[in-house]
């Protein structure tokens, strides 16, 4: 699965500490600690029709993130939305919008290491590109990259960090394999998420999802579960070996970028009977109506 380029990207503007420049113009320093270390953390979000789903949620993610990390001069959260809707407006976008924040330690004043050479405060960005959900709506081909999701013991996931080689070494394993991303386990062999996004088993009429001890507690993960719980889907969260994602009657995953997709093979084997299942599609109908209609204004 590759994503497609989206002509209308051409000529968008990015935005960087308060100044929009052309998608071609360099604007971060090579002293920027996203560049010296990958020191900086981000949020996916998506735009319906000028609303932006789960805003809150993710900038509070994002703020959790750099205080684990030790941020200092983190922009509060009306000056990070007011950066939002100038980059959208700038590019005239409304609807089908993916934007990636990204919030950096900021620029040293040497090369190293050592954060206290940051001493001008965080460098925010704002990329939104016109991009529709990423991922074939026929189903996803699975499998399992030797590549584990580290736990807090290593790398803590809660910290929502651009430090993502151990998920491009994953991509790399499924892209050798021809399939479409890869199943992560973490450190104990259990199921873990996939390079990308969180995963979903469904079991008879219920859903099974992995504890988020290795990997991020996603927020469209979150979104499913509460949908469930507001449709009378039952659902749990709980250790899933790879077995039983093998032995499942359908298999999902979850992701602001991709929303929710429906996994049809894992490691050669189909899921269920090889094609999207009843329970993944109502699931993506609740989730898409729900997204669409909950967002937060910002134009």
């Amino acid at each position: 699965m590759l994503q497609r380029y989206d002509e209308r990207n051409a000529d968008l503007k990015y935005w960087v500490n308060g100044v929009l420049r052309h998608r071609d113009e360099p604007g971060i320093s090579p002293f920027d600690s996203v560049v010296q270390g990958g020191d900086a953390v981000w949020e996916g979000l998506r735009l319906y029709d000028g609303r932006i789903y789960g805003l809150y949620e993710h900038l509070a993610r994002l703020r959790r993130s750099a205080a684990a990390l030790g941020f200092t001069g983190v922009p509060d959260d009306g000056f990070v939305t007011a950066a939002l809707t100038e980059t959208l407006r700038a590019n005239g976008m409304t609807d089908g919008v993916h934007v990636r924040l990204t919030l950096t330690r900021g620029v040293k004043v040497t090369s190293g290491m050592d954060p206290r050479l940051n001493q001008a405060g965080c460098t925010l960005i704002v990329l939104a590109e016109h991009k529709a959900p990423v991922y074939d709506t026929s189903g996803l081909r699975l499998v399992t990259a030797s590549v584990r999701r580290p736990g807090p013991d290593v790398l803590d996931p809660k910290i929502h960090h651009n430090n993502l080689i151990n998920s491009i070494l994953a991509k790399i394993e499924a892209n050798v394999a021809g399939a479409d991303d890869a199943l992560m386990l973490d450190g104990r062999g259990f199921v873990a998420e996939t390079n990308a996004t969180h995963l979903f088993a469904v079991s008879g009429d219920g859903l099974h999802t992995p504890h988020a001890v290795a990997c991020p507690e996603g927020i469209t993960r979150q979104t499913v579960l509460e949908l469930a719980a507001r449709h009378d889907i039952p659902a749990v969260v709980r250790d899933l070996s790879l077995a039983e994602m093998y032995a499942a009657d359908e298999v999902f995953c979850t992701g602001t970028m991709g929303e929710i997709a429906a996994v049809i093979e894992i490691d050669g084997r189909p899921i269920g009977d090889g094609k999207v299942g009843p329970l993944t599609a109502r699931v993506a109908a609740l989730y898409r109506d729900h997204a669409a209609a909950s967002g937060v204004a910002v134009l």
